[in-house]
This record gives structure tokens, C-alpha cells and sequence, in this order.
């Protein structure tokens, strides 16, 4: 499913789902798809994650049910595939919506390095920039920045946490 560049929701939901990995926070707008997501049970923290012409107010934030919750649900069951047909907002440059693209494309089990992620996106050079795509990435989980390692094949980085992407790896390559 392909990123969506919107504009700033005039209302969201919010809906939190309890993980072996612990809750997970989920920021959605008006259509339900997917503006920003983690571990976390704190709105603000969800809300932080997202660039500023995305954000919602405050006050248009609601508690409700959503789609996305059955498919981190299913996840968690065991259908790693779940996630890929969640639909996402994320506004960005031309690199960055690439890559987020190019992260739900990652086979689960299959983790790519930095440097095998830039090439992949055409840019064999732009490492960095990779990097910089999965650490701007706000719906976490559906655009899967965790299929991406150091070089060295090491975790490096994850916003939620390094044992968080380690769960995440080791439950799909069980899966796989």
C-alpha cells in the first residue's frame, strides 16, 4: 500500500493495543489510515512523531476503535503479512516517500542493511539518507523501518528501542 501525502487531519482516533513488546499506540485521521504509531501508551509521544503539517489538535484527538489495531492484533498472532495493506499518511521529499515504499517491500525475515536499503532505492551512496528515511518514518510497524540494520548486520537505532526491533526480527524470521 502506497504512503498517502495529506494535509492536517481535522480530527484523529486514537487506540491502543496490548503487545508481548508492550501497548501499542495508534494515531489515525478521519479515513482511519495511519498517521503515526509505536510502542507507547502516551498521545503526545505519538503526536511528537509527526511532521507539523501533520499534526491534528489536540483537542480532535479521540479514543476509538480501528481497523489497524486487528491487523497489529493479527501481527502478533503470527501473520507478519498483516500490516501490508494498512493504509498510511506520511508527508516528505521525493527520497523519503521512496523509501517508505521501499520499506513495505522488505520480505519479513529478510532485513536489509543501511547500505543494501540505499542501493535498493536506486542511491547506493545515500546511506545516510536511508538512515534518515527510517528514523523519520511515524507509522512504525505498518512501514516497517525495523527490516533495516547497520552494515555490520548490528540493530543500531529504533526509536522504540533496540529489544522492541529485536522482537520485531526475531518474530518474523520465526514466521518466515
Amino acid at each position: 500500500m502506497t504512503p498517502t501525502t495529506a494535509t492536517a487531519t481535522a480530527t484523529a482516533t486514537v487506540q491502543f493495543v496490548d503487545t508481548p513488546d508492550g501497548p501499542f499506540g495508534i494515531l489515525a485521521d478521519d479515513q482511519g489510515r495511519v498517521l503515526a504509531s509505536g510502542w507507547t501508551s502516551d498521545v503526545d509521544t505519538l503526536v511528537a512523531r509527526l511532521t507539523p503539517s501533520l499534526r491534528p489538535d489536540p483537542a480532535s484527538i479521540e479514543p476509538g476503535e480501528l481497523a489497524a489495531a486487528g491487523a497489529v492484533r493479527a501481527y502478533y498472532a503470527g501473520d507478519v503479512t498483516a500490516i501490508d495493506e494498512v493504509e498510511v499518511v506520511q508527508r516528505g521529499g521525493e527520497f523519503h516517500q521512496r523509501a517508505w515504499i521501499a520499506l513495505r517491500e522488505i520480505t519479513p525475515g529478510s532485513p536489509l542493511s543501511y547500505q543494501e536499503f540505499a542501493a535498493a532505492l536506486g542511491r547506493p551512496t545515500a546511506v545516510r539518507a536511508a538512515a534518515s528515511a527510517c528514523a523519520r518514518n511515524a507509522p512504525a510497524l505498518f512501514v516497517p523501518c525495523h527490516r533495516v540494520l547497520r552494515t555490520d548486520g548490528t540493530m543500531g537505532g529504533f526509536a522504540w528501542g533496540v529489544p522492541v526491533k529485536r522482537s520485531l526480527l526475531a518474530r518474523e524470521s520465526a514466521a518466515s
